[in-house]
């Protein structure tokens, strides 16, 4: 990647407008061959985001944007007594440096130690990029690799 095509990206509280292009992101084939997360109908994805996610407040999610644009999603939340971290970010941004940008940024804001991650095994891109950020694999569980992220960045 040549230096200038490096975007400019950037974390904003979540807009309402911006569910709309989560869910396009979620469409994608590819992204959900990957992530083996399956694509939900509308309302049900538009359900989920308003009441579990922006509605808990044991929640940080912020919107990741590139050069302006919303480029994609980071949401850390509870389960159990684990703090877990996800992601998605639309293909258009992939291998372009913008998930590398965002993570860091976001784990600056996101004080909670330890982080988990368990994107899917075949997701080789993403557990990649986890690990170059600090995160140690714990084990493989279901087709997941758990991931750890002990101390701040």
């Amino acid at each position: 990647m040549a230096s200038s095509d490096v975007m400019k990206v950037s974390l904003r509280d979540v807009e309402d407008d911006d569910l709309e292009m989560f869910h396009a992101f979620e469409q994608d084939p590819e992204a959900v061959r990957r992530s083996r997360f399956p694509a939900r109908e509308r309302e049900r994805f538009m359900t989920h985001w308003r009441e579990r996610i922006l509605g808990d407040p044991g929640t940080f999610v912020q919107t990741v944007t590139a050069d302006g644009a919303p480029a994609g999603n980071i949401v850390s939340w509870w389960d159990g007594e684990r703090r877990f971290l996800g992601y998605w970010l639309g293909r258009e941004f992939w291998g372009r440096g913008v998930g590398t940008q965002a993570l860091e940024l976001f784990l600056r804001a996101e004080p909670i130690r330890p982080l988990y991650a368990d994107p899917h095994e075949g997701n080789t891109a993403s557990v990649r990029l986890l690990e170059r950020l600090g995160f140690r694999r714990e084990g493989v569980s279901e087709g997941h690799v758990t991931l750890v992220l002990d101390k701040p960045r």
